[in-house]
Protein backbone atom coordinates (compact mmCIF):
# COMPACT_ATOMS: atom_id res chain seq x y z
CA UNK A 1 0.00 0.00 0.00
CA UNK A 2 1.43 3.51 -0.78
CA UNK A 3 2.13 5.95 1.43
CA UNK A 4 0.38 8.78 3.14
CA UNK A 5 2.45 12.23 2.54
CA UNK A 6 2.74 14.41 5.62
CA UNK A 7 3.14 18.04 5.40
CA UNK A 8 3.32 20.05 8.23
CA UNK A 9 6.33 22.51 9.14
CA UNK A 10 5.81 22.41 12.87
CA UNK A 11 7.38 19.46 13.85
CA UNK A 12 5.99 18.46 16.95
CA UNK A 13 2.73 18.08 15.41
CA UNK A 14 4.07 16.13 12.10
CA UNK A 15 5.41 13.80 14.68
CA UNK A 16 2.48 13.87 16.57
CA UNK A 17 0.03 13.19 13.02
CA UNK A 18 2.87 10.37 11.77
CA UNK A 19 2.35 8.38 15.39
CA UNK A 20 -1.36 8.65 15.14
CA UNK A 21 -0.99 7.46 11.06
CA UNK A 22 1.28 4.96 12.06
CA UNK A 23 -0.42 3.16 15.14
CA UNK A 24 -3.44 3.14 12.39
CA UNK A 25 -1.15 0.96 10.32
CA UNK A 26 -0.21 3.38 7.74
CA UNK A 27 3.06 4.07 6.10
CA UNK A 28 3.92 7.93 6.36
CA UNK A 29 6.62 9.85 4.43
CA UNK A 30 6.85 13.49 6.08
CA UNK A 31 7.70 16.61 4.10
CA UNK A 32 8.76 19.66 6.38
CA UNK A 33 7.00 22.64 3.83
CA UNK A 34 5.71 23.42 0.65
CA UNK A 35 9.27 22.67 -1.44
CA UNK A 36 9.81 19.41 -0.02
CA UNK A 37 6.06 18.48 -0.81
CA UNK A 38 6.36 19.18 -4.54
CA UNK A 39 9.88 17.54 -5.16
CA UNK A 40 7.94 14.37 -3.03
CA UNK A 41 4.69 14.57 -5.14
CA UNK A 42 6.63 14.83 -8.57
CA UNK A 43 8.76 11.32 -7.94
CA UNK A 44 6.35 9.37 -5.66
CA UNK A 45 2.60 7.97 -5.66
CA UNK A 46 1.04 8.23 -2.52
CA UNK A 47 -2.78 6.93 -0.83
CA UNK A 48 -3.51 10.52 0.56
CA UNK A 49 -2.07 13.72 0.50
CA UNK A 50 -2.55 15.70 4.27
CA UNK A 51 -1.77 18.95 4.20
CA UNK A 52 -1.54 22.07 6.07
CA UNK A 53 -2.91 25.03 3.98
CA UNK A 54 -0.50 27.60 5.10
CA UNK A 55 3.11 26.67 4.41
CA UNK A 56 6.42 28.05 3.79
CA UNK A 57 8.07 27.67 0.24
CA UNK A 58 4.59 26.67 -1.44
CA UNK A 59 1.02 26.65 0.18
CA UNK A 60 -1.46 24.04 0.12
CA UNK A 61 -3.36 25.14 -2.79
CA UNK A 62 -0.83 24.61 -4.38
CA UNK A 63 0.14 21.00 -2.93
CA UNK A 64 -3.38 20.18 -4.59
CA UNK A 65 -2.55 21.21 -7.64
CA UNK A 66 0.52 19.22 -7.87
CA UNK A 67 -1.10 16.36 -6.65
CA UNK A 68 -4.21 16.01 -8.90
CA UNK A 69 -2.05 16.49 -11.63
CA UNK A 70 0.29 13.98 -10.86
CA UNK A 71 -2.83 11.58 -9.96
CA UNK A 72 -6.30 12.61 -10.46
CA UNK A 73 -7.17 9.90 -7.79
CA UNK A 74 -5.32 10.91 -5.00
CA UNK A 75 -7.42 12.11 -1.92
CA UNK A 76 -6.33 15.50 -0.30
CA UNK A 77 -7.40 16.86 2.95
CA UNK A 78 -6.00 20.13 4.26
CA UNK A 79 -5.53 21.18 8.37
CA UNK A 80 -6.11 24.69 8.55
CA UNK A 81 -6.34 27.22 11.63
CA UNK A 82 -10.04 28.71 12.19
CA UNK A 83 -9.16 32.18 10.59
CA UNK A 84 -9.03 30.18 7.16
CA UNK A 85 -11.47 27.80 7.29
CA UNK A 86 -13.26 29.82 4.43
CA UNK A 87 -9.92 29.33 2.02
CA UNK A 88 -10.33 26.00 3.08
CA UNK A 89 -13.51 25.45 1.84
CA UNK A 90 -12.50 27.55 -1.73
CA UNK A 91 -9.37 24.52 -1.97
CA UNK A 92 -12.58 21.48 -1.75
CA UNK A 93 -14.16 23.30 -4.58
CA UNK A 94 -10.92 23.26 -6.33
CA UNK A 95 -10.75 19.48 -5.73
CA UNK A 96 -9.89 18.88 -1.73
CA UNK A 97 -11.54 15.95 -0.38
CA UNK A 98 -12.11 17.31 3.06
CA UNK A 99 -10.24 19.46 5.95
CA UNK A 100 -9.38 19.84 9.67
CA UNK A 101 -10.01 22.56 12.05
CA UNK A 102 -6.57 23.10 14.44
CA UNK A 103 -5.85 21.71 16.63
CA UNK A 104 -6.37 18.15 14.83
CA UNK A 105 -8.22 15.59 16.55
CA UNK A 106 -6.44 12.47 16.03
CA UNK A 107 -10.19 10.62 15.89
CA UNK A 108 -11.18 12.74 13.15
CA UNK A 109 -8.48 12.99 11.36
CA UNK A 110 -8.65 8.62 11.30
CA UNK A 111 -12.24 8.86 10.39
CA UNK A 112 -11.88 11.29 7.50
CA UNK A 113 -8.40 9.94 6.15
CA UNK A 114 -10.64 6.48 6.34
CA UNK A 115 -13.28 7.87 4.33
CA UNK A 116 -11.21 9.43 1.40
CA UNK A 117 -9.22 5.83 1.34
CA UNK A 118 -12.47 4.05 0.55
CA UNK A 119 -13.48 6.42 -2.05
CA UNK A 120 -10.09 6.25 -3.69
CA UNK A 121 -10.24 2.59 -3.78
CA UNK A 122 -13.54 2.53 -5.31
CA UNK A 123 -12.21 5.27 -8.14
CA UNK A 124 -9.24 3.01 -8.77
CA UNK A 125 -11.59 0.09 -9.00
CA UNK A 126 -13.67 -0.74 -12.58
CA UNK A 127 -16.52 0.08 -10.46
CA UNK A 128 -18.85 0.70 -13.55
CA UNK A 129 -18.83 -2.66 -14.41
CA UNK A 130 -20.02 -3.85 -11.03
CA UNK A 131 -23.69 -4.20 -10.32
CA UNK A 132 -23.29 -3.18 -6.54
CA UNK A 133 -21.50 -0.33 -7.24
CA UNK A 134 -24.06 1.14 -9.65
CA UNK A 135 -26.63 0.60 -7.53
CA UNK A 136 -24.64 1.71 -4.48
CA UNK A 137 -24.00 4.68 -6.32
CA UNK A 138 -27.17 5.35 -8.10
CA UNK A 139 -26.47 5.47 -12.04
CA UNK A 140 -27.03 2.40 -14.55
CA UNK A 141 -24.75 -0.57 -14.45
CA UNK A 142 -22.84 -0.54 -17.85
CA UNK A 143 -22.33 -4.23 -19.40
CA UNK A 144 -19.64 -6.03 -20.63
CA UNK A 145 -15.97 -7.49 -20.82
CA UNK A 146 -14.80 -6.12 -24.56
CA UNK A 147 -11.65 -4.67 -23.93
CA UNK A 148 -12.31 -1.72 -25.36
CA UNK A 149 -15.26 -1.29 -23.62
CA UNK A 150 -13.39 -1.56 -19.98
CA UNK A 151 -11.00 1.29 -20.96
CA UNK A 152 -13.77 3.31 -21.93
CA UNK A 153 -15.09 2.98 -18.06
CA UNK A 154 -11.01 3.17 -17.47
CA UNK A 155 -10.99 6.60 -18.90
CA UNK A 156 -14.48 7.25 -17.16
CA UNK A 157 -13.14 6.89 -13.58
CA UNK A 158 -10.01 8.92 -13.39
CA UNK A 159 -11.58 12.08 -15.29
CA UNK A 160 -14.31 12.21 -13.13
CA UNK A 161 -12.58 12.83 -10.33
CA UNK A 162 -11.62 16.26 -12.23
CA UNK A 163 -13.35 18.95 -13.44
CA UNK A 164 -11.60 18.48 -16.98
CA UNK A 165 -13.63 18.84 -19.92
CA UNK A 166 -15.08 15.48 -21.38
CA UNK A 167 -15.82 14.43 -24.95
CA UNK A 168 -17.97 11.25 -25.25
CA UNK A 169 -17.08 9.48 -29.17
CA UNK A 170 -19.26 7.04 -30.27
CA UNK A 171 -22.24 6.06 -32.76
CA UNK A 172 -26.03 6.64 -31.79
CA UNK A 173 -27.45 4.11 -29.52
CA UNK A 174 -24.00 3.53 -27.88
CA UNK A 175 -24.69 4.36 -24.64
CA UNK A 176 -22.99 8.46 -24.62
CA UNK A 177 -25.85 9.57 -22.18
CA UNK A 178 -25.33 6.88 -19.86
CA UNK A 179 -21.44 7.31 -19.36
CA UNK A 180 -22.18 11.26 -19.00
CA UNK A 181 -23.84 10.30 -15.93
CA UNK A 182 -21.55 8.15 -14.59
CA UNK A 183 -18.92 11.04 -14.52
CA UNK A 184 -21.67 13.65 -13.11
CA UNK A 185 -22.26 10.65 -10.37
CA UNK A 186 -18.44 9.68 -9.81
CA UNK A 187 -17.39 13.60 -9.72
CA UNK A 188 -17.22 15.59 -6.71
CA UNK A 189 -20.41 17.71 -8.26
CA UNK A 190 -22.84 14.75 -7.73
CA UNK A 191 -24.79 16.62 -5.39
CA UNK A 192 -25.30 19.65 -7.84
CA UNK A 193 -27.75 18.59 -10.83
CA UNK A 194 -27.14 17.21 -14.19
CA UNK A 195 -28.75 19.26 -17.20
CA UNK A 196 -28.45 17.26 -20.40
CA UNK A 197 -29.57 19.02 -23.43
CA UNK A 198 -29.64 17.43 -27.09
CA UNK A 199 -28.26 19.57 -30.04
CA UNK A 200 -29.59 18.18 -32.82
CA UNK A 201 -33.19 17.92 -31.12
CA UNK A 202 -34.09 21.42 -31.03
CA UNK A 203 -34.02 23.95 -33.72
CA UNK A 204 -31.11 26.29 -34.39
CA UNK A 205 -33.66 29.22 -34.01
CA UNK A 206 -34.30 28.15 -30.42
CA UNK A 207 -31.23 26.19 -29.37
CA UNK A 208 -29.58 29.35 -27.88
CA UNK A 209 -32.36 30.11 -25.95
CA UNK A 210 -32.76 27.03 -24.59
CA UNK A 211 -28.78 27.02 -23.87
CA UNK A 212 -28.48 30.51 -22.46
CA UNK A 213 -32.05 31.52 -21.63
CA UNK A 214 -33.38 35.09 -22.40
CA UNK A 215 -34.52 38.53 -20.69
CA UNK A 216 -37.99 39.68 -21.01
CA UNK A 217 -38.75 40.88 -24.55
CA UNK A 218 -35.92 39.52 -25.57
CA UNK A 219 -37.74 38.78 -28.97
CA UNK A 220 -41.50 39.03 -30.40
CA UNK A 221 -43.45 36.81 -27.97
CA UNK A 222 -40.73 36.69 -25.20
CA UNK A 223 -42.20 36.66 -21.97
CA UNK A 224 -40.52 36.64 -18.03
CA UNK A 225 -36.93 36.57 -18.27
CA UNK A 226 -36.07 33.02 -18.53
CA UNK A 227 -33.09 30.95 -17.25
CA UNK A 228 -31.22 28.50 -19.66
CA UNK A 229 -29.78 24.92 -18.91
CA UNK A 230 -26.39 26.40 -18.52
CA UNK A 231 -27.68 28.09 -15.51
CA UNK A 232 -29.76 25.26 -14.35
CA UNK A 233 -26.63 23.40 -14.09
CA UNK A 234 -24.67 26.01 -11.87
CA UNK A 235 -22.19 23.52 -9.62
CA UNK A 236 -23.84 20.67 -11.49
CA UNK A 237 -23.21 18.91 -15.06
CA UNK A 238 -23.77 19.87 -18.22
CA UNK A 239 -24.18 17.24 -20.86
CA UNK A 240 -24.53 18.80 -24.76
CA UNK A 241 -25.51 15.41 -26.41
CA UNK A 242 -24.71 15.90 -30.77
CA UNK A 243 -22.57 18.57 -29.94
CA UNK A 244 -21.69 18.79 -33.45
CA UNK A 245 -24.58 19.74 -34.52
CA UNK A 246 -24.24 23.33 -33.11
CA UNK A 247 -24.24 26.40 -35.42
CA UNK A 248 -21.01 29.03 -35.90
CA UNK A 249 -22.39 32.04 -33.55
CA UNK A 250 -23.40 28.94 -30.53
CA UNK A 251 -20.11 27.18 -31.01
CA UNK A 252 -18.68 31.16 -30.37
CA UNK A 253 -20.73 31.38 -27.20
CA UNK A 254 -19.97 27.51 -25.87
CA UNK A 255 -16.21 28.56 -26.25
CA UNK A 256 -16.48 32.16 -24.14
CA UNK A 257 -18.56 29.39 -21.69
CA UNK A 258 -15.52 27.02 -21.56
CA UNK A 259 -12.83 29.50 -21.64
CA UNK A 260 -14.26 31.66 -18.40
CA UNK A 261 -17.71 30.34 -17.57
CA UNK A 262 -19.19 33.25 -18.44
CA UNK A 263 -22.31 34.17 -20.89
CA UNK A 264 -25.06 36.35 -21.62
CA UNK A 265 -28.58 35.51 -22.33
CA UNK A 266 -30.59 36.67 -25.20
CA UNK A 267 -31.46 39.68 -25.22
CA UNK A 268 -29.22 40.10 -22.68
CA UNK A 269 -26.36 42.50 -21.86
CA UNK A 270 -25.34 41.71 -18.01
CA UNK A 271 -22.91 38.93 -17.97
CA UNK A 272 -23.50 36.12 -16.45
CA UNK A 273 -21.09 33.51 -14.35
CA UNK A 274 -21.79 30.02 -13.82
CA UNK A 275 -19.88 27.48 -12.38
CA UNK A 276 -20.56 24.01 -14.36
CA UNK A 277 -18.75 21.02 -15.66
CA UNK A 278 -19.34 20.33 -19.67
CA UNK A 279 -19.16 17.14 -21.04
CA UNK A 280 -20.14 16.70 -24.70
CA UNK A 281 -21.00 13.96 -27.27
CA UNK A 282 -21.24 13.43 -30.46
CA UNK A 283 -21.28 10.65 -33.37
CA UNK A 284 -19.50 13.11 -35.99
CA UNK A 285 -15.88 13.14 -36.70
CA UNK A 286 -14.83 16.41 -35.69
CA UNK A 287 -11.64 16.63 -36.37
CA UNK A 288 -12.91 16.33 -40.18
CA UNK A 289 -15.59 18.95 -39.30
CA UNK A 290 -12.64 21.60 -38.20
CA UNK A 291 -10.27 20.92 -40.99
CA UNK A 292 -13.18 21.54 -43.54
CA UNK A 293 -14.40 24.14 -41.29
CA UNK A 294 -17.65 23.32 -40.26
CA UNK A 295 -16.26 23.38 -36.39
CA UNK A 296 -14.34 25.67 -34.59
CA UNK A 297 -10.84 24.35 -33.93
CA UNK A 298 -10.57 26.14 -30.73
CA UNK A 299 -13.90 24.93 -29.28
CA UNK A 300 -12.66 21.19 -30.56
CA UNK A 301 -9.54 21.51 -28.21
CA UNK A 302 -11.53 22.86 -25.43
CA UNK A 303 -14.01 20.32 -25.54
CA UNK A 304 -11.28 17.43 -25.88
CA UNK A 305 -9.31 17.57 -22.43
CA UNK A 306 -10.10 14.18 -22.51
CA UNK A 307 -11.64 12.24 -25.78
CA UNK A 308 -13.44 8.34 -24.32
CA UNK A 309 -14.21 6.65 -27.71
CA UNK A 310 -17.57 4.51 -26.92
CA UNK A 311 -17.31 1.13 -28.57
CA UNK A 312 -20.21 -0.12 -30.93
CA UNK A 313 -21.81 -2.99 -30.22
CA UNK A 314 -20.60 -4.99 -33.29
CA UNK A 315 -16.99 -4.55 -32.41
CA UNK A 316 -18.46 -6.14 -28.93
CA UNK A 317 -20.16 -9.30 -30.07
CA UNK A 318 -19.04 -11.29 -26.55
CA UNK A 319 -21.26 -8.71 -24.60
CA UNK A 320 -24.32 -9.69 -27.02
CA UNK A 321 -25.35 -12.52 -24.67
CA UNK A 322 -25.44 -10.58 -21.65
CA UNK A 323 -26.57 -7.64 -22.69
CA UNK A 324 -29.77 -9.33 -24.23
CA UNK A 325 -30.13 -11.26 -20.78
CA UNK A 326 -29.89 -8.41 -18.87
CA UNK A 327 -32.71 -6.32 -21.24
CA UNK A 328 -35.08 -9.43 -20.77
CA UNK A 329 -34.61 -9.74 -17.23
CA UNK A 330 -35.89 -5.80 -17.06
CA UNK A 331 -38.79 -6.78 -19.28
CA UNK A 332 -39.75 -9.58 -17.21
CA UNK A 333 -40.51 -7.53 -13.70
CA UNK A 334 -42.11 -4.82 -16.36
CA UNK A 335 -44.64 -7.15 -17.77
CA UNK A 336 -44.82 -9.78 -15.29
CA UNK A 337 -43.60 -12.87 -17.19
CA UNK A 338 -41.14 -14.41 -15.28
CA UNK A 339 -40.99 -17.51 -17.92
CA UNK A 340 -39.70 -15.86 -20.55
CA UNK A 341 -36.64 -16.93 -22.07
CA UNK A 342 -34.24 -16.94 -25.42
CA UNK A 343 -34.24 -20.05 -27.50
CA UNK A 344 -30.96 -21.14 -28.74
CA UNK A 345 -31.82 -19.67 -32.46
CA UNK A 346 -33.21 -16.17 -31.21
CA UNK A 347 -29.55 -16.34 -29.27
CA UNK A 348 -27.87 -17.17 -32.51
CA UNK A 349 -29.73 -13.99 -34.63
CA UNK A 350 -28.65 -11.73 -31.53
CA UNK A 351 -25.26 -12.82 -32.35
CA UNK A 352 -25.13 -12.41 -35.70
CA UNK A 353 -27.13 -9.45 -36.54
CA UNK A 354 -24.69 -6.56 -37.14
CA UNK A 355 -27.41 -3.83 -34.78
CA UNK A 356 -26.29 -0.88 -36.65
CA UNK A 357 -28.62 1.16 -34.11
CA UNK A 358 -26.22 -0.29 -30.92
CA UNK A 359 -27.38 -0.89 -27.53
CA UNK A 360 -30.61 0.96 -28.30
CA UNK A 361 -31.86 -0.48 -30.83
CA UNK A 362 -31.03 -4.11 -28.94
CA UNK A 363 -32.74 -3.27 -26.40
CA UNK A 364 -35.97 -2.35 -28.72
CA UNK A 365 -35.66 -5.26 -30.39
CA UNK A 366 -35.67 -7.85 -26.61
CA UNK A 367 -38.63 -5.13 -26.13
CA UNK A 368 -40.68 -6.17 -28.79
CA UNK A 369 -40.10 -9.51 -28.53
CA UNK A 370 -41.39 -10.17 -24.72
CA UNK A 371 -44.57 -8.26 -25.94
CA UNK A 372 -45.05 -10.28 -29.10
CA UNK A 373 -43.97 -13.40 -27.91
CA UNK A 374 -47.57 -15.44 -27.28
CA UNK A 375 -45.73 -17.84 -24.87
CA UNK A 376 -42.56 -17.97 -22.61
CA UNK A 377 -39.77 -19.11 -25.30
CA UNK A 378 -38.77 -15.88 -27.63
CA UNK A 379 -37.77 -16.96 -31.40
CA UNK A 380 -35.99 -15.37 -34.14
CA UNK A 381 -39.43 -14.09 -35.66
CA UNK A 382 -39.97 -12.33 -32.34
CA UNK A 383 -36.79 -10.07 -32.60
CA UNK A 384 -38.37 -8.85 -35.86
CA UNK A 385 -34.30 -8.31 -37.19
CA UNK A 386 -33.91 -6.65 -40.59
CA UNK A 387 -33.21 -10.16 -42.56
CA UNK A 388 -31.80 -8.38 -45.65
CA UNK A 389 -29.27 -6.47 -43.15
CA UNK A 390 -28.68 -9.55 -41.28
CA UNK A 391 -27.82 -11.88 -44.08
CA UNK A 392 -24.84 -10.04 -45.45
CA UNK A 393 -23.28 -9.35 -42.36
CA UNK A 394 -23.18 -12.87 -40.60
CA UNK A 395 -20.05 -14.08 -40.17
CA UNK A 396 -18.87 -16.74 -43.02
CA UNK A 397 -21.68 -15.69 -45.49
CA UNK A 398 -22.84 -17.68 -47.86
CA UNK A 399 -21.94 -15.39 -51.07
CA UNK A 400 -24.33 -16.96 -53.81
CA UNK A 401 -27.65 -16.71 -51.21
CA UNK A 402 -26.81 -13.41 -50.42
CA UNK A 403 -25.90 -11.67 -53.52
CA UNK A 404 -27.13 -12.21 -57.49
CA UNK A 405 -23.81 -13.83 -58.95
CA UNK A 406 -25.03 -15.11 -62.18
CA UNK A 407 -23.79 -13.66 -65.09
CA UNK A 408 -20.03 -12.54 -65.94
CA UNK A 409 -17.96 -11.18 -63.48
CA UNK A 410 -18.66 -7.48 -64.32
CA UNK A 411 -22.24 -7.90 -64.22
CA UNK A 412 -22.17 -9.76 -60.81
CA UNK A 413 -19.63 -7.12 -59.37
CA UNK A 414 -22.04 -4.21 -60.45
CA UNK A 415 -25.17 -5.94 -58.72
CA UNK A 416 -22.77 -6.32 -56.17
CA UNK A 417 -21.63 -2.73 -55.31
CA UNK A 418 -25.44 -1.72 -56.08
CA UNK A 419 -26.80 -3.72 -53.42
CA UNK A 420 -24.11 -3.24 -50.73
CA UNK A 421 -24.09 0.67 -51.88
CA UNK A 422 -27.86 0.51 -51.24
CA UNK A 423 -27.55 -1.13 -47.63
CA UNK A 424 -24.92 1.22 -46.78
CA UNK A 425 -26.50 4.56 -47.41
CA UNK A 426 -29.69 3.32 -45.88
CA UNK A 427 -28.27 2.90 -42.84
CA UNK A 428 -26.35 5.99 -43.11
CA UNK A 429 -29.65 7.91 -44.15
CA UNK A 430 -31.49 6.38 -41.23
CA UNK A 431 -28.70 7.03 -38.90
CA UNK A 432 -28.28 10.35 -39.70
CA UNK A 433 -32.37 10.96 -39.57
CA UNK A 434 -31.83 12.03 -43.27
CA UNK A 435 -29.53 14.76 -43.22
CA UNK A 436 -27.71 14.04 -46.29
CA UNK A 437 -24.89 16.21 -45.04
CA UNK A 438 -23.90 13.83 -41.80
CA UNK A 439 -24.90 10.80 -44.31
CA UNK A 440 -21.99 11.72 -46.34
CA UNK A 441 -20.04 12.28 -43.63
CA UNK A 442 -20.60 8.64 -42.41
CA UNK A 443 -19.78 7.42 -45.05
CA UNK A 444 -16.69 9.55 -46.21
CA UNK A 445 -18.32 10.46 -49.23
CA UNK A 446 -18.37 13.64 -51.02
CA UNK A 447 -21.91 15.18 -50.60
CA UNK A 448 -22.46 15.40 -54.64
CA UNK A 449 -21.75 11.67 -55.13
CA UNK A 450 -24.16 11.28 -52.47
CA UNK A 451 -27.07 12.84 -54.19
CA UNK A 452 -25.84 11.14 -57.40
CA UNK A 453 -26.15 7.47 -55.89
CA UNK A 454 -29.39 7.63 -54.22
CA UNK A 455 -30.70 9.17 -57.53
CA UNK A 456 -28.75 6.07 -59.42
CA UNK A 457 -30.06 3.07 -56.72
CA UNK A 458 -33.89 4.89 -56.81
CA UNK A 459 -33.65 5.66 -52.68
CA UNK A 460 -34.73 8.62 -52.65
CA UNK A 461 -38.23 7.69 -51.56
CA UNK A 462 -36.70 6.01 -48.67
CA UNK A 463 -35.12 9.05 -47.39
CA UNK A 464 -37.18 10.05 -44.19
Amino acid sequence: MPPVLLVEDRESLRAMLRATLEAEGYAVEEAEDGRAAMRALAGGRYLAVVTDLKLPQADGHTILAAAREADPNVPVILMTAFGTVEDAVGAMKKGAFDFLAKPVDPDHLLLILGRAVERRNLLEENILLKKEFAERLGFPRIIGDAPALIEATRQIQKAAATDATILLLGESGTGKELFARAVHQLSPRKSGPFVAINCAAIPENLLENELFGHERGAFTGAGPAKAGRVESADRGTLFLDEIGELSPPLQAKLLRLLQDRTFERVGGTKTLKVDTRVVAATNRDLRRATASGRFREDLYFRLAVVCVSIPALRDRPGDLPRLAEHFLEKFRRDLGREGLAFSDEAVAAITTHRWPGNVRELENAIERAAILCDGDRIEPGHLALPQSEGAGTQAGPDLARTFDLTGGLDAASARVRDQVERWMIERALAEAQGNKTRAAEILGVNYKRLLVRIKDLGIEATVP
